[in-house]
C-alpha cells in the first residue's frame, strides 16, 4: 500500500513525485514511456520562462514561486536547469502579446523596457520589424531545460525513496473505500491517494470529468542560421515571442550551449487535432514552408538550413488556462491537465501544489482560475 500514486512522470508528474517524496510520502510513479522521453510534451531542449505574463496577471505569483523552486532544485542537484538570458515580446501596439505583457508587469511592479521598431532593430539586428512594431524587454526571462529538469526531479524523487516504474501504461483507475486502485498493463496497485498528470493522455484517464481537452500536434524546428550563430548567442539575443499582423505567434531561443542551430516553433498556429496514441511523427514539407514564411519576413538570417524537426503535443482547454484541482467527486485524487502550450515553466510549482492537494486537500497558491467548474457555467 503506497501513500500516493503519480500517473505520468513528465514535467508535472516528475515534480509531483519529488515534492511528495520530499514530504516523506511513499510514492509509486507510473509512466508509459521511458524517463524524459520525447513522445509527449516535455522535450525539445528548451522551454521559455518569463514573468511579464500576457496570458494573465494571475500567473505571475505562480511563476515567481516556480523560479524559487527551480533554483532550489539546481542547488540540490548541481545541474544547470534555468538560463536567464532575457526575453523579448514583440508585436503590434494593439495586439495581444505586448499589451498583455505590459499589463501583468505593471500590476505586479515588474521591471521592463519598451522598444520601438528602430530600437529593436538597433539592439537586436537579427529582426526586421514592421514600422509599427514594439517590444517589451524583460531581463529575468530565459529558458528552462525540460529533459534535464525531468531527470532532476526523477533523480531526487528516487533518492528520497519513490518507486518509479517506466514502460507501464495505466489502463484505468477507480476510487475505493480506502483510497484508489490503479490498473496498468503490468499489474494492479492500491494507494491512499492518486495524482493524475498524464499530459496528452489525461482526457482518457479523466473521461468521467468531461473536461474539454483537445490534443494538438505541434512541431519544433532547428535551423542553421545564415552566417552562423554568433548573433544568436545567449549574451547577444534573448528568448523571444513574435506576434505578426495575422496573430500567428512564433517563438525562438538563442543558440543553446554553443550549438550551430537555433530552435523555432509556432505558438498554436500550426496545431492540428491529434490522437496521442496515433500521432503523425513525420514533419512535412508544407509545414517547414509555413514557418519559413514567417522567419523569412521577420528574422531572415535564421531562415537557413533545416537541421532537425520534432513533433510534440499541446493539451488545450477552450480558454487556454490550466486545470489544477482536487477531483470534485473523489477528493483523494489530484488532477493537473490542459497546460495549453505555456505550462512547462510552472512544473516546479505545480508539483508543489499537487503535493499540497494530495496531502492536505488545499494549497496556499492561487489556483481558482484553474478550477474545472468554469466549464460547467451557463
Amino acid at each position: 500500500m503506497h501513500d500516493a500514486i503519480v500517473v505520468g512522470l513528465g514535467g508535472m508528474g516528475s515534480a509531483a513525485a519529488y515534492h511528495l517524496a520530499a514530504r516523506g510520502e511513499r510514492v509509486l510513479g507510473l509512466e508509459r514511456h521511458a524517463p524524459a522521453h520525447d513522445r509527449g510534451s516535455s522535450h525539445g531542449e528548451s522551454r521559455i520562462i518569463r514573468q511579464a505574463y500576457f496570458e494573465g496577471a494571475e500567473y505571475v505569483p505562480l511563476v515567481w514561486r516556480a523560479y524559487e523552486l527551480w533554483e532550489e532544485l539546481e542547488g540540490e542537484t548541481g545541474e544547470n536547469l534555468v538560463t536567464p538570458c532575457g526575453g523579448l515580446m514583440i508585436g503590434p501596439e494593439d495586439g495581444e502579446l505586448v499589451p498583455g505583457s505590459v499589463a501583468s508587469a505593471d500590476e505586479h511592479g515588474l521591471p521592463y523596457e519598451v522598444l520601438d521598431a528602430s530600437d529593436l532593430r538597433r539592439r537586436f539586428p537579427v529582426f526586421v520589424p514592421d514600422p509599427g512594431t514594439v517590444a517589451l524587454f524583460e531581463k529575468r526571462a530565459g529558458f528552462v531545460r525540460p529533459e534535464r529538469t525531468v531527470k532532476a526531479h526523477l533523480g531526487r524523487a528516487g533518492a528520497l525513496g519513490a518507486d518509479l516504474r517506466f514502460g507501464e501504461p495505466v489502463v484505468s483507475w477507480e476510487a475505493t473505500d480506502s483510497g484508489v486502485r490503479v490498473r496498468t498493463e503490468g499489474g494492479l496497485y492500491e494507494a491512499e491517494r492518486l495524482v493524475v498528470t498524464a499530459g496528452a493522455w489525461a482526457g482518457e484517464l479523466l473521461s468521467e470529468l468531461g473536461l474539454p481537452l483537445e490534443v494538438t500536434r505541434q512541431i519544433l524546428f532547428w535551423f542553421r542560421p545564415r552566417g552562423g550563430t554568433a548573433a544568436f548567442a545567449p549574451k547577444r539575443l534573448p528568448i523571444w515571442i513574435y506576434e505578426p499582423d495575422d496573430g500567428n505567434m512564433f517563438y525562438s531561443f538563442p543558440a543553446v550551449d554553443g550549438a550551430e542551430t537555433v530552435k523555432a516553433a509556432f505558438f498554436r498556429a500550426d496545431g492540428t487535432p491529434a490522437d496521442p496514441n496515433k500521432i503523425d511523427r513525420e514533419v512535412h514539407e508544407d509545414e517547414v514552408g509555413f514557418i519559413r514564411r514567417y522567419l523569412g519576413r521577420h528574422v531572415p538570417s535564421m531562415n537557413g538550413e533545416l537541421v532537425d524537426a520534432k513533433t510534440c503535443m499541446y493539451t488545450n482547454t477552450p480558454d487556454q488556462h490550466f486545470v489544477i484541482c482536487a477531483h470534485p467527486d473523489h477528493p483523494q485524487v489530484a488532477v493537473a491537465a490542459g497546460f495549453s502550450g505555456h505550462g512547462y515553466k510552472f512544473c516546479s510549482v505545480v508539483g508543489e501544489i499537487l503535493a499540497d492537494l494530495s496531502t492536505s486537500g488545499e494549497t496556499r497558491h492561487p489556483i481558482g482560475l484553474f478550477s474545472p467548474s468554469r466549464f460547467l457555467r451557463d
